[in-house]
């Protein structure tokens, strides 16, 4: 697929947003790939995630890892065309970590996926994790890579679209001082 064709399905589903953000980081943009609504039509998130999960096939891997909620489909999806088994992690306390009876063996390798990654924060938090039980990351993989391929997770990193979104920290945000209302749509809980 090419960055036109995947720029063409956000479009269309509404998954390209536009106006002051608020991401994870912290920091603000004027651009939001959002993919839950991309992942609310499964003809398009079936094909995007077939896609990637060819790039990721002459890995060698036992288990897809996402971090709760963006990568949660997304590595099911991801995982069922690999034919592996699907994980996610989860905040309990603000921490990432494993529940609801999941877990990782010693020695097992792990493709940890997630929907956009912008500072790669919630991704090592989920390498940290698979290590901290004994596994290996052997890859990482996002639909979105909004750093443009600045992002080293020590593993090869596969997306199907990178793209250098500029962000600003909150105190240099020049959308702030234009007054444009800032919004949230991620899943984090986040007071502004």
């Amino acid at each position: 697929m090419t960055d036109r064709e995947i720029l063409e399905i956000f479009e269309k589903t509404g998954g390209l947003l536009k106006g002051h953000f608020l991401l994870t980081s912290g920091r603000h943009s004027d651009r939001y790939m959002q993919c839950a609504k991309l992942f609310m039509y499964p003809e398009y998130s079936e094909v995007l995630c077939a896609e990637l999960a060819k790039k990721l096939s002459a890995l060698d891997v036992d288990c897809v890892a996402s971090p709760a909620i963006g990568g949660i489909i997304m590595g099911y999806a991801v995982a069922k065309h690999l034919n592996k088994k699907s994980i996610f992690a989860e905040r309990e306390n603000s921490e990432m970590c494993f529940r609801r009876g999941f877990g990782i063996a010693e020695g097992e390798k792990c493709i940890v996926v997630e929907d956009v990654v912008t500072t790669g924060g919630s991704v090592k938090e989920v390498i940290s994790l698979i290590k901290e039980h004994g596994g290996e990351v052997v890859g990482v993989a996002s639909i979105v890579d909004r750093s443009g391929g600045k992002i080293d997770f020590g593993v090869p990193f596969f997306s199907l679209l990178s793209m250098d979104i500029t962000s600003y920290p909150a105190e240099d945000c020049p959308i702030c001082k234009e007054g444009l209302p800032l919004v949230k749509p991620g899943s984090r809980k986040t007071f502004i």
